[in-house]
């Protein structure tokens, strides 16, 4: 059997205006000035108060810790008005082409919690596609490999048999921690330059492309 997992925000679904204005708003809440949206979408993938952190090196821990919840209240109140991100084009293509096999697995490793990330698969309707949802609760953030092993125990799947797709450094590096394979995409947070220096054996410009990539990628693997 082949596990392949999903990035969620940036790779699965566009969320960088949910991300930052709920971020903004959390500074504003906590009376520090807005960011760039651009500075906040290149730690798109970090555990929310590890994402923090890196964007406030010099607050207090109280002060990190008075925006991580602005916002996940500002994350939540765009949820309950009905504020959904879309999936990227092409990206349920990519899954239905990819369970339509009776050797995958597909599963989820993400820096959100797992209600964040059951509201995405409900508003979706993909609660079923996925054997194995990791999240950023009870594991350390991106890009330590721990959900990545995770997912393989329960899956009993051999790293050498598993991708990890992803939009940014944080999964790359995560990927090579775990000593499975990694494919970027260039549609979400960070650039491809920085994804290839990370590791990616490639990166996808479209969701065809990586159907094609990975399909191609399992035939190497089953011939190995």
């Amino acid at each position: 059997m082949h596990l392949i997992l999903f990035d969620m925000d940036g790779t699965l679904i566009d969320s960088r205006v949910e991300i930052t204005q709920s971020m903004n708003r959390a500074m504003q809440m906590a009376g520090l000035p807005e960011m760039d949206p651009a500075q906040i979408l290149t730690i798109v993938g970090l555990s929310l108060p590890v994402a923090v952190a890196e964007l406030l090196p010099g607050a207090s821990a109280e002060m990190q810790d008075r925006v991580v919840t602005g916002y996940r209240e500002a994350f939540i109140r765009l949820r309950a008005a009905g504020h959904h991100p879309a999936l990227y084009p092409g990206a349920r293509d990519c899954l239905d082409a990819l369970l339509s096999r009776e050797d995958v697995f597909l599963g989820i490793a993400t820096g959100k919690p797992m209600r964040g990330l059951m509201a995405v698969l409900d508003a979706h309707g993909l609660q079923g596609h996925f054997v194995t949802r990791q999240s950023a609760d009870g594991h350390p953030s991106k890009p330590s490999p721990a959900m990545i092993h995770s997912a393989l125990s329960e899956t009993g799947a051999l790293a050498t048999r598993t991708a990890m797709i992803g939009d940014t450094s944080f999964d790359m590096d995560m990927a090579r921690a775990a000593g499975v394979a990694g494919f970027g995409v260039d549609w979400g947070y960070h650039p491809p330059e920085v994804l290839h220096q990370a590791g990616a054996r490639l990166v996808a410009p479209d969701y065809p492309a990586l159907t094609e990539a990975l399909m191609g990628w399992m035939a190497q693997e089953q011939m190995a």
